[in-house]
Protein backbone atom coordinates (compact mmCIF):
# COMPACT_ATOMS: atom_id res chain seq x y z
CA UNK A 1 0.00 0.00 0.00
CA UNK A 2 2.73 2.62 0.69
CA UNK A 3 4.83 1.63 -2.15
CA UNK A 4 1.61 2.27 -4.43
CA UNK A 5 1.10 5.58 -2.73
CA UNK A 6 4.93 6.38 -2.98
CA UNK A 7 4.78 5.31 -6.99
CA UNK A 8 1.46 7.72 -7.28
CA UNK A 9 2.86 10.72 -5.66
CA UNK A 10 5.81 10.03 -8.34
CA UNK A 11 3.24 10.05 -11.06
CA UNK A 12 1.69 12.89 -9.63
CA UNK A 13 4.96 15.27 -9.38
CA UNK A 14 5.92 13.82 -12.90
CA UNK A 15 2.80 14.90 -13.89
CA UNK A 16 3.22 18.63 -12.58
CA UNK A 17 6.47 18.36 -14.53
CA UNK A 18 5.31 18.06 -17.92
CA UNK A 19 2.20 20.33 -17.36
CA UNK A 20 4.85 23.28 -17.10
CA UNK A 21 5.41 24.94 -19.92
CA UNK A 22 8.86 24.68 -22.47
CA UNK A 23 10.68 27.39 -22.20
CA UNK A 24 10.04 29.16 -25.33
CA UNK A 25 12.09 30.54 -28.07
CA UNK A 26 12.04 34.42 -27.76
CA UNK A 27 14.88 37.22 -29.04
CA UNK A 28 17.35 37.22 -26.59
CA UNK A 29 17.74 33.21 -26.61
CA UNK A 30 17.57 33.61 -30.52
CA UNK A 31 20.26 36.14 -30.20
CA UNK A 32 22.28 34.61 -27.31
CA UNK A 33 22.34 31.17 -29.47
CA UNK A 34 23.91 32.96 -32.69
CA UNK A 35 26.29 35.10 -29.83
CA UNK A 36 28.04 31.80 -28.74
CA UNK A 37 27.81 30.99 -32.19
CA UNK A 38 29.92 33.44 -33.48
CA UNK A 39 32.11 33.57 -30.97
CA UNK A 40 33.07 29.91 -30.85
CA UNK A 41 33.47 31.02 -35.44
CA UNK A 42 35.79 34.11 -34.08
CA UNK A 43 37.64 31.78 -32.19
CA UNK A 44 38.39 29.09 -35.03
CA UNK A 45 39.30 31.61 -37.23
CA UNK A 46 41.86 33.63 -34.54
CA UNK A 47 43.34 30.11 -34.10
CA UNK A 48 46.09 29.74 -36.61
CA UNK A 49 45.21 26.43 -36.90
CA UNK A 50 45.46 24.66 -40.30
CA UNK A 51 42.89 24.44 -42.99
CA UNK A 52 42.01 20.89 -42.18
CA UNK A 53 42.16 21.41 -38.38
CA UNK A 54 39.62 24.37 -38.89
CA UNK A 55 37.25 22.30 -41.33
CA UNK A 56 37.17 19.84 -37.65
CA UNK A 57 36.24 23.01 -35.53
CA UNK A 58 33.28 24.19 -38.31
CA UNK A 59 31.92 20.79 -38.48
CA UNK A 60 31.57 20.34 -34.36
CA UNK A 61 30.08 23.65 -34.78
CA UNK A 62 27.72 22.79 -37.29
CA UNK A 63 26.64 20.10 -35.09
CA UNK A 64 26.06 22.11 -31.70
CA UNK A 65 24.65 25.30 -33.39
CA UNK A 66 22.31 24.18 -36.50
CA UNK A 67 19.17 21.69 -36.95
CA UNK A 68 21.38 19.81 -39.71
CA UNK A 69 18.75 16.86 -39.61
CA UNK A 70 16.18 19.40 -40.81
CA UNK A 71 18.91 21.22 -43.50
CA UNK A 72 19.95 17.50 -44.70
CA UNK A 73 16.54 16.60 -45.30
CA UNK A 74 15.70 20.07 -47.30
CA UNK A 75 18.34 19.71 -49.02
CA UNK A 76 17.66 15.89 -50.30
CA UNK A 77 14.48 17.79 -51.34
CA UNK A 78 12.01 15.30 -53.28
CA UNK A 79 14.55 12.37 -53.73
CA UNK A 80 13.99 11.62 -49.83
CA UNK A 81 10.78 9.95 -50.37
CA UNK A 82 12.64 6.90 -52.41
CA UNK A 83 15.67 6.83 -49.95
CA UNK A 84 15.70 4.38 -47.19
CA UNK A 85 15.85 5.24 -43.95
CA UNK A 86 19.90 3.84 -44.19
CA UNK A 87 20.66 6.16 -47.07
CA UNK A 88 18.72 9.09 -45.08
CA UNK A 89 21.16 8.52 -42.26
CA UNK A 90 24.28 8.10 -44.57
CA UNK A 91 23.24 11.44 -46.55
CA UNK A 92 22.77 13.20 -43.00
CA UNK A 93 26.13 12.48 -41.79
CA UNK A 94 28.13 12.67 -45.39
CA UNK A 95 26.14 16.34 -45.68
CA UNK A 96 27.51 17.20 -42.16
CA UNK A 97 30.67 17.04 -43.29
CA UNK A 98 30.09 18.47 -46.75
CA UNK A 99 28.50 21.41 -45.52
CA UNK A 100 31.15 22.13 -42.61
CA UNK A 101 34.06 22.18 -45.02
CA UNK A 102 32.48 24.18 -48.00
CA UNK A 103 31.51 27.31 -44.95
CA UNK A 104 34.22 26.06 -43.06
CA UNK A 105 35.94 27.52 -46.33
CA UNK A 106 33.78 30.79 -46.26
CA UNK A 107 34.49 31.63 -42.59
CA UNK A 108 38.46 30.92 -43.15
CA UNK A 109 38.09 34.26 -45.29
CA UNK A 110 36.96 35.80 -42.50
CA UNK A 111 40.94 35.29 -41.03
CA UNK A 112 41.53 38.85 -39.77
CA UNK A 113 38.12 39.69 -39.30
CA UNK A 114 35.30 39.50 -37.49
CA UNK A 115 31.24 38.63 -37.13
CA UNK A 116 29.15 41.05 -35.16
CA UNK A 117 25.26 40.47 -33.80
CA UNK A 118 23.87 43.41 -34.79
CA UNK A 119 20.06 42.50 -34.16
CA UNK A 120 17.11 40.00 -33.97
CA UNK A 121 13.28 40.12 -34.97
CA UNK A 122 10.63 37.55 -35.00
CA UNK A 123 9.59 36.33 -38.21
CA UNK A 124 6.83 33.85 -38.47
CA UNK A 125 7.85 30.80 -36.29
CA UNK A 126 11.30 31.54 -35.81
CA UNK A 127 13.49 34.61 -35.45
CA UNK A 128 16.03 36.44 -37.41
CA UNK A 129 19.19 37.06 -35.84
CA UNK A 130 21.62 39.83 -38.16
CA UNK A 131 25.14 39.85 -38.04
CA UNK A 132 27.73 41.92 -39.99
CA UNK A 133 31.00 40.19 -41.19
CA UNK A 134 33.98 42.81 -40.89
CA UNK A 135 36.60 41.61 -42.93
CA UNK A 136 40.41 43.15 -43.79
CA UNK A 137 40.62 44.56 -46.93
CA UNK A 138 36.48 44.65 -47.82
CA UNK A 139 33.64 46.47 -46.88
CA UNK A 140 31.31 44.89 -44.33
CA UNK A 141 28.47 42.82 -45.27
CA UNK A 142 25.17 40.85 -44.19
CA UNK A 143 25.33 37.24 -42.45
CA UNK A 144 21.80 36.32 -41.42
CA UNK A 145 20.57 33.19 -39.54
CA UNK A 146 17.49 32.09 -39.05
CA UNK A 147 16.67 30.60 -34.91
CA UNK A 148 13.78 27.71 -34.32
CA UNK A 149 13.06 25.66 -31.49
CA UNK A 150 11.28 23.11 -33.59
CA UNK A 151 13.90 20.24 -32.93
CA UNK A 152 13.19 21.10 -28.93
CA UNK A 153 16.17 23.11 -28.95
CA UNK A 154 17.62 26.50 -29.79
CA UNK A 155 18.85 25.93 -33.16
CA UNK A 156 19.80 27.67 -36.84
CA UNK A 157 18.06 26.32 -39.88
CA UNK A 158 18.95 28.48 -42.14
CA UNK A 159 21.57 30.81 -43.15
CA UNK A 160 21.87 33.76 -45.46
CA UNK A 161 25.93 35.26 -46.62
CA UNK A 162 25.64 38.66 -48.59
CA UNK A 163 21.82 37.04 -49.56
CA UNK A 164 22.65 33.80 -50.25
CA UNK A 165 20.35 31.53 -48.54
CA UNK A 166 22.05 27.96 -47.64
CA UNK A 167 18.67 26.11 -47.65
CA UNK A 168 18.16 26.88 -51.24
CA UNK A 169 21.62 27.01 -52.49
CA UNK A 170 21.86 23.34 -51.26
CA UNK A 171 19.02 21.50 -52.21
CA UNK A 172 19.98 22.71 -56.09
CA UNK A 173 23.15 21.47 -55.59
CA UNK A 174 22.65 17.88 -53.98
CA UNK A 175 19.82 17.99 -56.83
CA UNK A 176 22.81 18.51 -59.81
CA UNK A 177 25.29 15.78 -57.93
CA UNK A 178 21.92 13.58 -58.06
CA UNK A 179 21.24 13.90 -61.43
CA UNK A 180 24.63 13.77 -62.26
CA UNK A 181 24.78 10.57 -60.95
CA UNK A 182 21.94 9.24 -62.72
CA UNK A 183 19.32 9.82 -59.87
CA UNK A 184 21.64 7.30 -57.94
CA UNK A 185 21.55 8.24 -54.17
CA UNK A 186 24.25 6.03 -52.90
CA UNK A 187 26.40 7.51 -55.83
CA UNK A 188 25.44 11.32 -54.40
CA UNK A 189 26.08 9.68 -50.74
CA UNK A 190 30.08 8.94 -51.75
CA UNK A 191 30.43 11.87 -54.11
CA UNK A 192 29.82 14.15 -50.86
CA UNK A 193 32.12 11.87 -48.74
CA UNK A 194 34.98 12.28 -50.92
CA UNK A 195 34.14 16.35 -50.96
CA UNK A 196 35.02 16.08 -47.46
Amino acid sequence: MLRRKFLASLGAIGASFAALPAFALNESSASNLITRLVTDINKVIASGKSERSMYGDFERIFQRYSDTSYIAAYAMGVDARRASSAQKRAFSDAFQGYIAKKYGSRFREFIGGRLEVTGVKKVKKWYEVSCVAYLRGQSPFEVTFHVSNRSGKDLFFNMFIEGVNLLLTERTEIGAIIDRNGGDIDKMIADLRAMT
